[in-house]
């Protein structure tokens, strides 16, 4: 999934993970700070339902003017809105930006603060007490701003530069094509901005660990490598700019001229600037040292414990939640093993993991047509599900998506698979990307899990609904907390074996192997980050534990060590929804409906789970 993740570099990813929530989110509410009234509940405040109404009228138009400051701060957020009022610019990181967004913070709150929260509608006051905890958690976590990896294999701003001008800058007009060129030829700024960030932390002693380095560098080289740089094929931006540009309707001359400039911005302000930047992080990897952990880090625990609590919206500890990781390995374990003799498999599990990884049934050829075919098949299994969402859903998403192959420049490094959100305008689609480079990593046992993660019912759904929900605040909609989102993705593989589908006992083997997978990863983030696991323990866990091919192993522990705490999101959010239906349902009975379930679980937007249980037992009680 791609996020978008608010660090001191502002960077968009992708793990991700959407825009939205990514890394460590800043807006975890702690049990104690949540006040949501009961339905019928009345404000012995509130003179009148008018001055009611007045108040939340108020508080919405704050809210608005909130979110809309934060997002004229950022250029790449007004383009990933569908808004081109800085469709040339980039976003300032870096030092004094980020002491710019904390004084815009501290603003925001003292504003917010002088609304009468008791005089506030139900709605508007939930509104107000995410904003509240959101806009402190961001104060609380400025001193951790220099505590992250501005570049890695992950995401930084080596990788976004080229993935956000592809992806997310559409040329409809000569302006727009003008707009890109003037981002190439702000480039330069940008990433002299990246390296004095990078300085900043490596004085702090904050540096990525060495593996990091080889992929950071690679990335960049691939960036500049073909033409215009070289005599090789187009390279990445110059294909894309090629490809938009001769989709306008204007003439060849005037194309050509659009060519020649962007041609020009490429070969005298992107490749120098690219350069610069592979030169030093070449030296800043003769610093780097071979320790993965946050725990390296002068206060290293207590930002990793924070991070927790801003990924899980829990109170979990390190070891609570490695220990969770532990006993849930052995229940799924316990479950492959019945699949195991009902496919008449002679063996132990770590024979039949051997089997699922290693037989050539498996996996689609290594080749284009192997790939175009996965692509193909992943976005039949995607229709089929889409055919039938009203046995489970009340409400849909009115945005499509599509399913696309990860870019080339970027494959090697980027992730197994994840989400880009459609545009509120319906201008962009949603997107499922699918990473290809490795066929022995995306074996035909987990496609449909996979796709249902990433797509519908999964990150398509949820992201789309909550982009176009009506009388929620934007901060709401576009905002994001990722045991949410990433539980109700796992949660999304999950219920389908409940309507039928997962009707090859192979596949349903790679859903409980994604689940498996998400397990695991409860163990190794807290291993790698707690408790002093080298990079080589992780990978070790993961392939003794699970079916997937050792090169999953290696980005999955890589990804968790840039990225701590992230990966913790998957299985407790996932937990937190399958619990709360159970309660549900113990306390409804015979009216318990699925499809109202997933209704509240959608219609208010990414919600903290502490506030996702409030809601889900308030609606059970209430029904």
């Amino acid at each position: 999934m791609t996020i978008k993740i608010k660090t001191t570099t502002k960077l968009l990813t992708v793990a991700i993970s959407t825009l939205l929530s990514a890394s460590f989110s800043a807006n975890a509410l702690p049990v104690s700070s949540v006040n949501v009234q009961a339905p019928n509940g009345i404000n012995s405040g509130i003179s009148s339902a008018q001055a009611n109404q007045q108040e939340s009228a108020k508080a919405n138009k704050l809210f608005e003017t909130i979110f809309m400051e934060n997002v004229m701060a950022s250029p790449t957020f007004q383009t990933q809105l569908g808004i081109k009022a800085d469709y040339d610019k980039w976003d300032d990181i870096g030092k004094t930006a980020d002491e710019a967004d904390l004084k815009r913070d501290k603003k925001h709150l003292k504003q917010l603060q002088q609304l009468n929260r008791d005089g506030l509608d139900l709605q508007t006051q939930l509104s107000y007490d995410l904003l509240s905890q959101k806009l402190q958690n961001s104060i609380d976590d400025y001193q951790w701003r220099l505590y992250s990896y501005p570049v890695n294999q992950m995401y930084g701003g080596h990788s976004m530069v080229p993935s956000f001008l592809i992806n997310q800058h559409q040329v409809d007009n000569i302006d727009d094509a003008k707009a890109y060129i003037s981002r190439l030829s702000g480039v330069p700024k940008y990433l002299l901005q990246l390296q004095e960030a990078l300085e900043e932390r490596a004085a702090a002693s904050i540096i990525a660990p060495k593996f990091v380095f080889a992929y950071v560098l690679s990335d960049s080289r691939n960036i500049i490598s073909g033409a215009p740089f070289d005599q090789q094929a187009d390279s990445a931006l110059w294909a894309d700019f090629k490809r938009k540009v001769a989709k306008l309707e204007v003439s060849d001359q005037q194309k050509d001229q659009l060519l020649d400039e962007a041609k020009n911005t490429l070969i005298t302000q992107v490749q120098p600037a690219y350069n610069k930047l592979i030169t030093y992080i070449g030296s800043l990897e003769q610093q780097a040292d071979n320790r993965d952990g946050v725990w390296k880090f002068k206060n290293g625990e207590a930002f990793y414990n924070n991070a927790l609590a801003r990924t899980t919206t829990t109170n979990m500890t390190a070891d609570e939640i490695h220990q969770l990781g532990l006993a849930e390995v052995a229940r799924i374990h316990d479950e492959m093993r019945a699949i195991m003799k009902k496919v008449g498999f002679k063996g132990d599990l770590t024979a039949f993991f051997k089997f699922m990884r290693e037989d050539k049934q498996f996996y689609y050829p290594d080749s284009e047509a192997g790939r175009e075919a996965y692509l193909s098949d992943a976005t039949t299994i995607i229709e089929n599900m889409e055919s039938r969402l009203d046995e489970v859903f009340n409400v849909k998403p009115k945005a499509p998506m599509i399913v696309k192959r990860v870019e080339a420049f970027r494959e090697k490094s980027a992730g197994k698979a994840f989400y880009n959100a459609p545009t509120p305008d319906g201008s962009r689609p949603g997107t499922y990307y699918a990473n290809l480079y490795d066929m022995d990593a995306m074996p035909k046992y987990q496609m449909e899990a996979l796709a249902y993660h990433e797509g519908i019912p999964g990150h398509h759904m949820q992201i789309a609904i909550a982009q176009e929900l009506e009388g929620v605040p934007k901060f709401r909609k576009f905002g994001g907390y990722t045991a949410y989102i990433e539980g109700w993705g796992l949660y999304s593989e999950f219920f389908p074996k409940e309507m039928g589908f997962y009707n090859d006992p192979y596949s349903d083997f790679g859903r409980l192997a994604m689940e498996l997978w998400r397990s695991c990863r409860l163990v190794v983030d807290t291993g790698i980050h707690a408790k002093k696991w080298t990079r080589e323990q992780g990978i070790n866990y993961y392939v003794d534990n699970t079916p997937n091919a050792k090169s999953d192993a290696v980005k999955m522990v890589e990804r968790h060590i840039v990225m701590p705490s992230q990966a913790t999101a998957y299985k407790i959010g996932m937990m937190k929804i399958v619990e709360l239906r159970k309660q549900a349902k113990q306390i409804m009975g015979d009216k318990f409906d699925i499809g109202q379930f997933h209704t509240l679980l959608l219609k208010n937007g990414p919600l903290p789970l502490n506030v996702l249980e409030q809601k889900v037992l308030e609606w059970a009680h209430k029904s």
